[in-house]
């Protein structure tokens, strides 16, 4: 067994359970047909997306020119005095380089918002220092683009050249690279486009940016390779195959959620990038595994799981766990693409699309377009201090006019064994302070409770919010935007496009039935006080 990866299953039971799955994948070759990118592994409706899809498996090979490339660059930038790297990507493009860097404790300032003041904030730093990274798969992430025109403008308005001072990741043949050509920047990095984006870590996605910014991305493919020679072997002691068989039983018996919660990994944020991969690859045709990213071994959520979350330590095993993953980073960035590969197949689901995804894209746009379209959703049911209560339709209590009130009909109206979604469309950094309501709520709720910054989550356990088990609440904390940003060349703003964000995804949720609760604070600081004051009284 590779020493830079191992998963412990700790519960005898289930230990069991999955040491017999393990033993009938390595019989079946799942680990080796995986790794030589055998797209009938997940069944014929699966086999078209899953051959365009699997070359994430020798990454740790076919990646190793890029290093080169990238230190090169680097280089050249700070001969001229840029040091300072700045990221803008959703889900994939910017999960990965951040628990990169985090975990290697380099720096870079990662955008993967709409909040106008966080935007602010990167670029309220020294501009002659900063290269720009735009990464977007697709080529046409609205965010991303927004952030790609605010940047700029700004490096114009500062009399620098904009175009030297942005490099560009995307896939072959994409809008992107045809709009970098013709501008003439820096220079573009094109990824490998049979790697979706949540299995892009070590691709040009999670290399660029985290190689840019200082990080030794030779030593992270190393680890990876190392890794890969165990994952790709069809042995019942394979650790991708234990682990997604592990997952994949417990599923089996009500466990739809997984709670992760690093135990001393040394890995910063590991969780973060897990449940893009975890949510965005299972929440599917009804059914899936709900990943829930907790603070530490000892939260609410992991201590104290139901009969319906499995509570997996990222780390040295702890006595609360069911299953303990440790290794390398790159290592372990492997070992979970390889068990989410498997688990898919265990659920009986393509581990390789995301079909519910566009939904929340659509009716975003078409609140940009007609922002009439809201349907009444900005006309609070009640006002309770600075706080205005905009519930969907067809769940809230008439009689209830108090934040306390309209978050316990919330809970009141979550099914046995469901779950609580909390969504801040805030400042991740001025505005931090909102994911505490994380561990608060799940102690008073008892719900599994997830906590995401919109609208990131979008591009992460949005998926499962539409696809998957359909027992989630969903509880949205919005702001008051007190100084508007512009996007040139569009007719919409930052705030106007979080709003819509906000607006559209709540929309298609209460098209699945689902109960919305938005909480709009008209004073950030003094609302979000008020909220957490507020969860004296909730109970559910």
């Amino acid at each position: 067994m590779a020493e830079n990866v191992a998963v412990r299953v700790v519960e005898q039971k289930l230990a069991e359970e999955a040491a017999t799955l393990a033993a009938r994948l390595a019989d079946e070759q799942v680990a080796s047909k995986m790794t030589a990118q055998d797209p009938s592994l997940w069944g014929p409706d699966a086999e078209h997306e899953a051959s365009i899809r699997l070359s994430w498996t020798t990454l740790s090979a076919s990646s190793r020119p890029l290093v080169g490339e990238i230190e090169a660059l680097r280089g050249e930038l700070h001969a001229e005095g840029v040091d300072r790297v700045v990221l803008a990507g959703m889900g994939g493009s910017s999960l990965a380089p951040e628990v990169i860097t985090g975990t290697a404790g380099v720096p870079l300032v990662v955008l993967d918002t709409t909040d106008a003041a966080q935007v602010a904030d990167a670029l309220a730093g020294d501009l002659r220092r900063t290269v720009l990274v735009v990464s977007s798969k697709s080529g046409g992430t609205l965010e991303t683009d927004s952030h790609r025109r605010i940047f700029t403008r700004a490096f114009t308005e500062a009399g620098i050249d904009a175009a030297s001072r942005i490099v560009v990741v995307t896939d072959p043949g994409s809008p992107l690279e045809k709009l970098s050509t013709e501008a003439g920047y820096r220079k573009v990095f094109l990824a490998d486009p049979h790697v979706g984006g949540r299995y892009s870590a070590l691709t040009a996605f999670g290399l660029v940016p985290a190689g840019l910014a200082g990080v030794d991305i030779a030593a992270l493919l190393a680890d990876a390779a190392q890794a890969a020679t165990v994952l790709s072997a069809d042995d019942a002691d394979n650790p991708g195959l234990v682990l997604g068989a592990a997952l994949g039983a417990a599923h089996g018996h009500g466990a739809e959620k997984v709670v992760l919660a690093d135990s001393g990994s040394g890995i910063k944020g590991f969780a973060d990038w897990a449940e893009q991969l975890i949510a965005e690859s299972t929440g599917k045709n009804g059914t899936g595994l709900l990943p829930v990213a907790v603070e530490g071994i000892d939260a609410p959520g992991f201590v104290d799981a139901g009969t319906d979350a499995t509570p997996v330590a990222i780390g040295p095993v702890d006595g609360a766990a069911k299953i303990s993953t440790t290794g390398s980073l790159g290592g372990q960035m492997l070992l979970w693409e390889y068990a989410t590969a498997v688990a898919g197949r265990l659920l009986g689901i393509n581990p390789f699309d995301q079909p519910d995804v566009e939904a929340a894209k659509a009716a975003t746009r078409s609140l940009l377009d007609k922002p009439s379209d809201s349907g009444g959703t900005d006309t609070p049911a009640a006002v309770d201090g600075g706080i205005e209560i905009h519930p969907s339709e067809g769940w809230f209590p008439s009689d209830v006019d108090t934040v306390a009130g309209a978050v316990n009909a919330l809970l009141a109206a979550a099914p046995e064994f469901g779950y609580l979604a909390v969504q801040a469309y805030l400042d991740r950094l001025d505005d931090a302070s909102a994911a505490l309501l994380r561990p608060e709520l799940a102690r008073r709720g008892g719900l599994q409770t997830t906590f995401g910054w919109g609208p990131r989550f979008l591009h992460s356990t949005g998926q499962y919010h539409k696809g998957g088990h359909q027992n989630g609440v969903f509880l949205q904390i919005t702001g008051v935007v007190t100084e508007d940003m512009t996007v040139p060349d569009r007719e919409y703003t930052l705030g106007s496009l979080q709003h819509a964000q906000a607006l559209g995804d709540g929309q298609v949720l209460a098209q699945h039935g689902r109960p919305v609760l938005r909480l709009h604070l008209t004073d950030r600081v003094a609302g979000l006080a008020a909220l957490v004051s507020a969860l004296a009284e909730v109970s559910r």
